[in-house]
């Protein structure tokens, strides 16, 4: 084997060309490889960051993670088959001042069970426990995560004890958590855990309310229960729950699911996103293989001479064959160390990655020893798969023939090659990738420029939450209508509002809606499930929601007047069968409040761009009172000159009010996100196809030419014209690129019907996705072609006949 080693070293180093380009080619593929499995071994194969984290399961109501903290309560003390049962929430920023430098942190809201649940130990301190929890707002503590301890407290290891203000709240820093924990949720980094019990003080919310669900539930299995016994104990459950309290939790079925991705509301479509990502880079690994069989069969074609003279002096042709393997595996275990290297820089910047700013979102992708292993395991059957192509060749190679004339007779006149079937077969892998990347980028235009509801060009964003300035629900609607009335007198502003929350923000809630004649208000008996507003009047104009049918709301709708709703034309329809029956009717929400409506908007996008159309009704500010403040603010200024003006008007207002300030298309990022990482990934698998089917087209045209160049010089002397050598030259590369391209389009429109899951109205049926893609493939085949094609122009029969 070491003289195997030394004699490929030897043969490699006398065609540098070849063996940069080989380990290049492979580069790319085991490094879309590597990238892509690290990126799916962190969101889907390996396990949330805990001890013991096989028996970990998420419940769901039906198929969403949301729960009640009473029926969390009832989970938790009536199962027979988790060990524990934890809840927690992802609430919105709070403010956090220690009486130095106040700013805003994401934390978690967690039952006092949580981190004995999970048996996490502490960094420094203590953890908060059940035995803390003594009813409503009896733990005020708070523990640090460790990055949050690093950036915002300098590591100091005095800040257990330390007071802190959490919106106005005083509490205590009991703890921090270890460098390693990062929370129950993959994509979220909380700063800080506070105990479930502080919500009512914190958020204005009661735990006792049955039908609030917006908590997260997850549990240990005991030993030896399975997943379909907890889920059968917990339906079981279910049904005592409906019978006990109907008008909540009539009809409720139980899943369970795996933490991490908030169970099967972002995980499914994660999953199945990265498994078809998994497939197109395992595709670009095949066309990296199939480039490099060619090439290597081109090689060995071209020693076939010395071949055939080791064959004459006694070499069996199993050590020949093992020389060729030895070559190709070394090629590619370089090619899997260059690919790796690359990969790991940029997982390392994807890790350090927040896409939303201000938002702690982001996933450590760093490779671990499953990367590893996956970049070595493709590396070795790479080189198995490319090293054997010429095996066919040296099998049946006549070393007579081959000394006599100087080429083998075997596959000499065969109208088809094995290095054709492996260019068609890189071309039409060539041809799903750059299909794909097409339909993903006119997926994200259509995105930019579709009807969602509302237009965000030209708006201006301002959020904050009053509690972080001491305010309770009842002072929200007269603090908003002040900063409304400041913000309208700014020079520019031609309409500004406010609401509760934002179409396709982070945020929002949604109601079951009953008809009007209803009086059993259980989940069943529902017309609709609606998500729910909280506007000022002058929200519709300042967003730009048409108002399809009524009037808007006015200053008179107040606590004094009767609850009036606007509702979207899916609402109207769902509920009342019509807009025109709508307007004046009356339907029941929330447990029997009676709202009557006033008005009826066009619909749009709620909560993600891909959903069904959902139901959706708004509700006047001043009857519906929430300090959670989001002002929209439409002007003819650019937004560089409009935003310090609105900072300073709102401080002017109240100068404690922590405040976000942006773009309405810049806040639009977390609704675009998942299709633009699609669009990205896609693209760069694209551009990599493409780069590999240049690269084939150029070494299937370049070898003809240069196999045929007597030929050609024959041919000019007989008075053959460009055309006629052109096509003698590369007919046989353009038919290969014709039919390899046809079959990759078809796969190509086969394969995108996964991406409208994640990418708005992206569709194959589109000419312009089937004319760029037709445009791309005859490009990059006129790339490819050039430099042969100039060097088959270029014949002089004179030299080469001579040279004969």
């Amino acid at each position: 084997m070491f003289g195997d080693l030394k004699l490929a070293l030897r043969q490699l180093g006398k065609s540098p060309g070849f063996v940069v380009t080989a380990i290049v080619t492979l580069a790319l593929g085991i490094g879309a490889n590597a990238i892509v499995f690290s990126v799916l071994n962190a969101l889907v194969l390996r396990p949330v960051n805990v001890p013991h984290p096989d028996n970990l399961y998420m419940v769901q109501r039906f198929t969403y993670p949301s729960h009640s903290y009473p029926d969390y309560l009832d989970l938790r003390d009536k199962n027979r088959t988790f060990q524990n049962l934890v809840t927690f929430d992802i609430v919105g920023p709070q403010g956090v001042d220690t009486g130095g430098n106040p700013s805003t942190a994401w934390p978690f809201l967690a039952s006092g069970n949580y981190f004995d649940a999970l048996e996490i130990q502490p960094y420094l301190g203590r953890f908060f426990h059940a035995s803390d929890e003594k009813g409503d707002s009896s733990a005020p503590y708070v523990v640090l995560s460790y990055a949050y301890w690093h950036s915002y407290f300098h590591g100091d290891k005095n800040v257990v004890g330390k007071p802190v203000s959490i919106d106005k709240h005083p509490m205590t820093i009991i703890g921090v958590a270890p460098p390693d924990f990062r929370g129950t949720e993959l994509f979220f980094a909380p700063a800080m855990w506070i105990p479930m019990v502080e919500k009512p003080t914190l958020m204005g919310s009661n735990l006792k309310e049955r039908g609030n669900h917006s908590l997260f539930v997850i549990g240990r299995l005991k030993p030896g229960v399975t997943a379909t016994e907890a889920t059968a104990d917990l339906n079981a459950l279910g049904a005592w729950m409906a019978k006990t309290y109907p008008a909540q939790d009539d009809g409720i079925k139980f899943t369970l699911a795996r933490p991490g991705l908030v169970g099967d509301m972002l995980g499914g479509p994660a999953k199945a996103f990265m498994a078809g990502l998994m497939g197109l880079a395992g595709l670009i690994l095949l066309a990296a293989c199939a480039n490099l069989g060619s090439l290597f069969a081109a090689r060995a074609a071209d020693r076939a001479k010395e071949v055939a003279l080791r064959l004459a002096l006694g070499s069996k042709r199993g050590l020949i064959l093992r020389q060729l393997l030895t070559e190709a595996m070394m090629v590619s275990l370089a090619g899997g160390v260059v690919g790796l290297g690359g990969g790991i820089v940029l997982l390392r910047m994807l890790s350090a990655w927040q896409p939303i700013p201000d938002v702690p979102i982001n996933v450590p992708v760093n490779p671990d020893v499953r990367t590893y292993a996956v970049a070595l395991v493709l590396a070795l059957v790479s080189g198995l798969l490319f090293g054997i192509v010429p095996v066919r060749q040296v099998m049946r190679s006549d070393p007579w023939q081959v000394i006599r004339t100087g080429q083998s007779v075997a596959g000499a006149m065969r109208r088809f090659t094995m290095r054709d079937v492996l260019l068609v077969v890189q071309i039409a892998i060539c041809g799903v990738l750059v299909t794909s990347s097409f339909v993903a980028v006119r997926g994200l235009a259509r995105s930019l420029h579709s009807n969602f509801g509302f237009q965000p060009q030209n708006v201006v964003l301002a959020s904050t939450d009053l509690r972080m300035s001491g305010y309770k629900d009842d002072d929200s609607s007269a603090v908003q209508k002040r900063m409304i009335d400041a913000i309208a007198a700014i020079p520019g502003v031609t309409a500004v509002g406010s609401t509760s929350n934002i179409p396709l923000g982070l945020g929002g809630g949604d109601s079951s809606v009953y008809k009007d004649t209803t009086t059993d208000f259980r989940p069943t008996n529902s017309v609709a499930d609606a998500m729910n507003y909280n506007v000022s009047p002058g929200y519709l104009e300042a967003s730009g929601t048409r108002l399809l049918a009524g009037r808007n709301f006015k200053a008179n709708d107040d606590k004094n007047a009767p609850t009036v709703a606007i509702v979207n034309h899916e609402f109207a329809v769902k509920v009342f069968g019509s807009v025109e029956k709508a307007v004046g009717g009356h339907f029941k929400f929330w447990g029997g409040k009676r709202a009557e409506v006033i008005g009826v908007v066009e619909d749009g996008r709620y909560r993600t761009l891909t959903e069904d159309q959902m139901a959706a009704m708004f509700f006047s500010y001043q009857q519906h009172t929430d300090t959670s403040t989001w002002l929209v603010v439409r002007s003819n200024r650019e937004p560089s000159e409009l935003i310090p003006a609105l900072e300073k008007t709102l401080h002017g207002v109240d100068p404690s009010l922590p405040l976000g300030v942006l773009t309405w298309t810049e806040e639009m990022d977390s609704a675009l996100f998942a299709a633009r990482v699609a669009t990205v990934a896609l693209g760069a698998l694209g551009m990599l196809g493409a780069m590999l089917a240049v690269t084939g087209i150029f070494g299937m045209a370049s070898y003809t030419v240069s196999k045929r160049m007597r030929e050609l010089g024959i041919r000019v002397a007989l008075g053959a014209g460009q055309k006629q050598i052109l096509g003698a030259s590369l007919g046989r590369a353009f038919r290969l690129l014709s039919i390899g391209s046809i079959a990759g389009v078809v796969l190509g429109l086969m394969a995108t019907r996964v991406l409208s899951f994640i990418v708005y109205q992206a569709t194959p049926k589109d000419p312009w996705v089937l004319g760029g893609v037709s445009m791309t493939m005859l490009v990059l085949g006129l790339l490819a072609s050039l430099l042969p094609a100039r060097r088959a122009l270029a014949v002089n029969p004179l030299v080469l006949l001579k040279d004969e």
